[in-house]
C-alpha cells in the first residue's frame, strides 16, 4: 500500500511539473487567443490554465468520492459462509 501511495504522489508531482507544456485548446479557441495576443490583448494568457483546471476538477472529485467509498465500505476479517449444497438452476 505504501508503494501505491508513493507512486500516486510521484504521478501527481510529475503531472504538476510537466503541465505547463500541455496545450488543451480547441482550434477556435487557439485562433481567437492568438489573434488577441497579436493585437496586444492579454485575455488569452490564462486560458490554457483555466481549461486544465476545468478538466482536472471532475476527475479529482470522482477520485475523492471513490476513495471515501472504498474506505467506508471495506470490511476486515469477514467470514464467508459458503453452503456445501450444489445449486440447481433448472
Amino acid at each position: 500500500m505504501k508503494f501505491l501511495k508513493a507512486l500516486l504522489v510521484c504521478f501527481i508531482f510529475s503531472m504538476v511539473l510537466f503541465s505547463t507544456d500541455i496545450y488543451a485548446q480547441c482550434a477556435m479557441c487557439t485562433a481567437t487567443v492568438e489573434s488577441n495576443l497579436k493585437s496586444g490583448g492579454t485575455t488569452g494568457s490564462g486560458l490554457n490554465g483555466g481549461i486544465m483546471y476545468l478538466l482536472a476538477v471532475p476527475y479529482l472529485a470522482m477520485a475523492a468520492i471513490g476513495i471515501l467509498w472504498y474506505k467506508k465500505y471495506r470490511k476486515k476479517n469477514v467470514a464467508l459462509n459458503i453452503k456445501e449444497n450444489k445449486i440447481h438452476l433448472n
